[in-house]
């Protein structure tokens, strides 16, 4: 959906404001009717809100927005979930709880199959900016899934999703410039690998499915099965995403990448079903590392 903005004269920056700013606004005015409890921000929690909306929103949409411009959206998706890969060696090499070694392996096949992916071999076919890029997000992702696993009951889910979306268009605004959007492009229709869709059918399905749902559902999974486990099932959209794009933009991955993600996914599994099958004194003292 992000392309088909693209396609209409939107640059990634834009973009991702646009889909920041319908998302946060109706978040907001819908829990200021229902659930206004749920705007309450504890002022122990306030650095908290404020990281989570630059790192967790803003961060992540916007990487990953810019990622997609040099990037299919197939290898930018597999790149930014090596984030399970992170979270582990963020356990290990930070909070400093021992995990067992398929953990380690798990990561090892996680980088071979994303070496795999970029084609190394022919001097790393892929846009190598886009790389970094894509890296960055998926470094951002991983602040995602700990940061999303880290509050307790004091913080409402929907309220936290709520402001770090507004928060998030504080951020971009000095970098994203709405005031430079051409509105009127929401009034036209966009085609991209033979398919036609108005732009503002783009625009509400980025704001309605890709962002107020696939949070609050992606926040509430990541608290019901830990940060591991859910940055693990998250992985799906890697195959979901580079299907959709194959099906509605044309892109179309080659054997090597196909292949390499498949790689990338078996080692990010690996890593994380090791993490998850610790005793139960290690799995709480991990699950107590991630929190933190």
């Amino acid at each position: 959906m992000a392309k088909y903005l693209g396609a209409a004269g939107l640059t990634p920056l834009e973009a991702v404001w646009v889909r920041m700013a319908g998302s946060g606004v109706l978040l907001i005015l819908a829990l200021a009717i229902v659930r206004p409890r749920a705007l309450r921000i504890p002022r122990a929690r306030l650095p908290f809100f404020v990281a989570y909306a630059v790192i967790a929103v803003a961060a992540v949409q916007a990487l990953f927005f810019l990622a997609i411009t040099r990037l299919p959206v197939g290898v930018a998706l597999l790149i930014e979930y090596t984030s399970p890969v992170i979270v582990v060696l963020w356990v290990r090499f930070v909070r400093r709880v021992r995990l067992p070694r398929a953990a380690y392996l798990g990561a090892l096949i996680a980088v071979v199959g994303l070496a795999i992916v970029v084609q190394v071999w022919e001097g790393m076919r892929v846009d190598a900016l886009g790389l970094v890029i894509a890296l960055a997000a998926g470094g951002c992702s991983a602040g995602y899934f700990l940061m999303s696993d880290s509050f307790s009951d004091d913080v409402d889910t929907f309220g936290l999703i709520g402001w770090g979306m507004l928060g998030s268009v504080v951020v971009l605004l000095p970098i994203s410039q709405p005031w430079n959007i051409h509105w009127g492009a929401f009034g036209t229709t966009a085609a991209l690998g033979g398919h036609s869709l108005p732009v503002a059918g783009a625009a509400l399905w980025l704001v309605l499915v890709a962002t107020v749902i696939a949070y609050f559902t992606g926040v509430t999974a990541v608290r019901r099965l830990s940060a591991a486990v859910g940055a693990t099932v998250a992985s799906l959209e890697v195959i979901t995403g580079a299907v959709i794009a194959w099906v509605l933009l044309g892109e179309h991955l080659g054997a090597a990448q196909i292949v390499g993600g498949l790689i990338v996914l078996v080692g990010a599994l690996l890593a994380q079903t090791a993490t998850v099958r610790l005793s139960p004194e290690k799995a709480a003292e991990t699950a107590e590392a991630v929190r933190v």
